[in-house]
């Protein structure tokens, strides 16, 4: 079997166009950061794109290179990790087919995070055949490149645990091919939108990394805090704010001070949004600085991408060849011999 020099992590995000800042404390700055302990395998899940809206498929490109440019701006690195598309592995649709055969139906309806997505999107009596089982396709994207581990965000673990049992049930009938990877979560795996509820582009709750100062600053303004600090000298419960939530990632340092004199009532909500916007505004310039400089250079973004299909496509090619032959599929060998040995 392909001996790797470290472990190594798989991880995807679909391709919705410019990310936001759950985007980058719920997975990227993970990915950032582990790229020098891991080796990293990062896809763009296109083919999930699907699953909820088939009918703009043609978005799906544009929105790939604008994540992809938000990608190398917040600190990825195509020298430490592969970056990849999808729909340019065939492979992965090949595993997928074979996996599903492992999974029944009433497991599939245990998945929380697919009845959340569902009852969010009201597709409860038109759901896609697609939609049910992407979780298998997710396992395949995983297990594709015999990951270890698998940097999520917490509404994702229910995939990372179905995931594991597939790996764990294939290695059992045919034989040990797949490591049983393991979720690795973040202490802000699931930042609040700025309204309190899943942030979300489609509920308008996000503040996006290529956001500039002045709209960074209006949409602070329109964030929802305590409902029962009124005025200005109510003491407040930063427990249940949202814009404290923000101050914890983003300005530590001050929490315990912006906490004291919120509970006091002598810390004013206007006067805490202002100096989030400015740790906001201080803390994404660098990341915009480099997004203007790699969003200039299209070429260089399709060149990461060429290289990174190059790379996944290697290594779902070995992994497919693992699982044939373990599954005895080994036929598909034999008669590609025979067309060339043929006299």
């Amino acid at each position: 079997m392909f001996e790797q020099k470290k472990e190594r992590i798989l991880s995807g995000m679909r391709p919705s166009g410019k990310l936001h800042l759950g985007n980058l404390t719920g997975a990227l700055e993970n990915w950032v950061k582990l790229q020098d302990d891991y080796e990293n395998f990062h896809f763009v899940a296109d083919w999930h794109t699907l699953t909820t809206d088939y009918k703009h498929s043609a978005r799906i490109w544009p929105d790939t290179i604008d994540m992809v440019i938000d990608w190398l701006a917040a600190g990825l690195d195509p020298e430490k990790s592969t970056l990849f598309v999808q729909s340019h592995i065939k492979e992965h649709a090949e595993l997928h087919l074979l996996f599903s055969m492992l999974v029944t139906i009433p497991r599939l309806e245990r998945n929380p995070t697919v009845k959340e997505q569902i009852r969010e999107l009201h597709l409860e009596d038109r759901v896609s055949y697609g939609h049910f089982g992407y979780p298998v396709l997710q396992a395949a994207d995983i297990l594709m490149y015999r990951a270890h581990a698998v940097p999520v965000g917490d509404d994702q673990v229910p995939h990372v645990e179905l995931t594991r049992e597939i790996a764990r049930k294939f290695n059992q009938v045919y034989g040990k091919v797949f490591p049983v990877p393991k979720a690795l979560l973040t202490k802000f795996s699931r930042l609040p939108g700025l309204d309190g509820s899943k942030m979300s582009k489609s509920k308008g709750n996000t503040i996006l990394l290529s956001d500039r100062p002045d709209v960074i600053r209006k949409k602070v303004r329109s964030a929802i805090t305590d409902p029962q600090k009124i005025r200005m000298g109510d003491p407040g419960h930063p427990e249940v704010c949202s814009v404290f939530t923000y101050h914890q990632k983003f300005n530590p340092t001050e929490i315990p001070e912006i906490e004291a004199e919120c509970k006091k009532g002598t810390l004013g909500c206007v006067a805490c949004k202002n100096n989030l916007s400015d740790k906001l505004i201080n803390f994404l310039e660098p990341i915009q600085v480099k997004r203007i400089r790699i969003e200039a250079d299209q070429s260089y973004i399709k060149d990461v991408l060429r290289t990174g299909n190059s790379k996944a496509r290697k290594e779902a090619q070995e992994t497919m060849e693992l699982v044939r032959e373990n599954m005895k599929f080994g036929y598909f060998r034999e008669i590609e011999e025979l067309k060339w040995t043929k006299v």
